[in-house]
């Protein structure tokens, strides 16, 4: 089995120069978005192991914490956290890179105060990531809308580079960890064929499959597993006039549950699972703000869903939002927009008939 032609894979400009810029030992900053799931932090410690064996000083920096069952991931000790102690250590390894690597988002935005950081450094931007609609703020994109996740490209990039032999266990098990979460465990629709002859290389690299998704899905907390019955038994909400479940989750409950980043991951998933739904939601409120989780199904597109209602965006069938008005509020807006989509939702439940 082939790659999918490079010409419809990969959009990078003048990849010589790339090769040109990473020759020689740089200083090199690595930043995952906000709130970095398995993806968004296993290709940015991926990449880490790579740059390091190409004999660079690599530093990784998030803009916010991430969920502890992803603390398995080789290099996640030395990773910093910019909303913590280090911020002035952060703030200084930004200014004086070589070289920033943006994985996993294509807006500065997505990375809060850090964007500001980063559109001052005199650093080469460097953008790999796999989301609809990128600014443009980087010096070489490494762009596709095709791939099933941003670690499916850093595999790509390496390969790319003529270092596929660098590749060791820790890094595949870290890029192998971004594929399978960003895929649903290989059920989402982005799962074509390329993903799969990715996935075959990584455990020919030495990635440990079972391993890895038991670090990440058997490694549940006792309060997480009390909040997720809590969660589908009180919180969740099945909408059948418009194909549609919610599960609204207020700053109460997560207190209630000693709830801690991460613990709602993977939660929308359980109201889009529903039978004959076409649209789940999560809606969350944390440390004051509100966000939405969403999932689809088939041509209903959370994408622009996101973007026309709720200040977010992501992909056709996976998207985030925010809301600047309060939980109950957003909650009860919400119902009324999806009024709004009855018709079109109605339509794409009937394909699935």
């Amino acid at each position: 089995i082939n790659l999918i032609p490079e010409r419809e894979r990969i959009k990078m400009l003048n990849f010589k120069e790339v090769k040109a810029e990473l020759n020689t030992p740089k200083k090199i900053v690595i930043i995952p978005h906000k709130t970095p799931d398995a993806d968004a932090l296993g290709s940015s410690l991926g990449l880490r192991g790579y740059l390091i064996k190409k004999g660079h000083h690599v530093q990784v920096i998030s803009p916010t914490d991430y969920p502890k069952f992803l603390n398995w991931m080789e290099g996640n000790e030395t990773v910093r956290i910019y909303n913590s102690d280090h911020n002035k250590e952060c703030s200084r390894k930004i200014e004086n890179a070589d070289i920033v690597f943006c994985l996993d988002f294509n807006n500065l935005a997505r990375i809060d105060e850090l964007g500001l950081l980063v559109e001052k450094s005199a650093a080469k931007k460097f953008l790999i990531d796999h989301h609809l609609d990128p600014t443009c703020f980087a010096d070489f994109s490494l762009i596709s809308t095709d791939a099933s996740a941003t670690a499916e490209l850093i595999y790509e990039f390496i390969v790319k580079m003529g270092d596929r032999e660098l590749i060791d266990k820790p890094i595949a098990e870290c890029l192998y960890a971004g594929i399978m979460t960003d895929t649903g465990q290989f059920k989402h629709n982005n799962t074509h064929q390329n993903v799969h002859y990715v996935t075959a290389n990584l455990m020919e690299l030495g990635a440990d499959t079972p391993r890895v998704a038991s670090l990440i899905y058997d490694t549940n907390s006792y309060d997480r597993l009390k909040f997720l019955g809590f969660a589908l038994s009180q919180r969740l909400k099945y909408l059948p006039e418009y194909h549609t479940a919610y599960i609204a989750i207020n700053a109460d409950d997560l207190e209630k549950f000693n709830s801690k980043t991460g613990d709602t991951e993977g939660l929308v998933n359980y109201a889009l699972s529903l039978d004959g739904v076409v649209l789940g939601v999560l809606i969350s409120e944390r440390g004051g703000e509100i966000k939405l989780s969403m999932r689809s199904k088939g041509d209903f597109s959370v994408n622009e869903f996101a973007r026309k209602h709720f200040n977010g965006g992501g992909h056709k069938n996976a998207a985030g939002g925010s809301s600047d008005v309060s939980f109950e509020e957003t909650v009860s807006s919400f119902e009324e927009i999806i009024k709004t989509y009855k018709e079109e939702l109605n339509q794409i439940a009937d394909a699935y008939k």
